[in-house]
């Protein structure tokens, strides 16, 4: 079964548009945990405008389930992920700037930077995944890098869904298929929801993991956070 990676980072704006703690960020994550989620993604950025590097020690303490930290591989990222050594690290090509990731990797251009922050965090004892659009010379090339995963920036998936699904979903079943031929697990994210989450699953049913944030969250205001997770669960059988 695919396992649901349920991305925090909106509970923690949510508590800094007021300060204090509430909504309580570490509550949170151990509910998401107990409600069946297999997994907390979190993305903190250098500015801290959702989650805080504090956040991120925190949580490591308290969960037992799969930590997967995602963000760019600055040198305070990298300091704080192998001082946490999470399960998995998603490397993004983000600038420190931007607002959500809205692209994957050229694993082409940066082929040897990347090599080299996999191996360090690799020797830290982390799984790496890396975020990739659906060009199939970069997932091939990615095998190069020595990543243990990608994952597949399912945005354009998304947004074409309701247009023509079967045409949407045809890229990532393709480059799942060339990643999985080159022995890369393969993770998917971003704009995933409770329409176009099953279908994506049964076309691409090695899915490792999902890891979806914004429409989980958004939906757990009129279902409750655990019936929410359960809908997830449930397109993911």
């Amino acid at each position: 079964m695919t396992k649901l990676s349920v991305n925090i980072n909106k509970i923690a704006t949510l508590r800094n548009a007021r300060g204090g703690n509430i909504p309580d960020i570490l509550k949170v994550a151990v509910d998401c945990q107990t409600f069946g989620a297999e997994g907390i993604t979190v993305h903190p950025r250098p500015d801290e405008r959702h989650i805080r590097y504090s956040d991120v020690l925190d949580i490591q303490s308290i969960i037992t389930t799969e930590f997967n930290i995602e963000g760019y591989p600055s040198p305070s990222f990298m300091e704080l992920v192998k001082a946490v050594k999470p399960c998995q690290v998603t490397l993004v090509p983000d600038p420190p700037e931007a607002i959500t990731s809205n692209a994957g990797w050229n694993t082409i251009e940066n082929e040897s930077f990347l090599k080299e922050i996999i191996e360090e965090l690799q020797s830290a004892g982390i799984r790496v995944s890396i975020f990739v659009d659906t060009d199939i010379d970069n997932v091939l090339n990615a095998a190069k890098t020595g990543t243990d995963r990608i994952e597949l920036y399912t945005e354009p998936y998304a947004s074409n869904y309701e247009r023509n699904k079967e045409e949407a979903v045809l890229p990532f079943v393709e480059a799942a298929k060339a990643a999985r031929d080159v022995g890369l697990g393969v993770n998917a994210g971003h704009d995933l929801n409770l329409e176009n989450l099953r279908f994506l699953k049964e076309n691409i049913p090695w899915l490792k993991e999902v890891s979806i944030g914004h429409a989980l969250i958004s939906d757990a205001l009129y279902f409750g956070l655990e019936e929410t997770i359960r809908l997830y669960k449930e397109c993911l059988k």
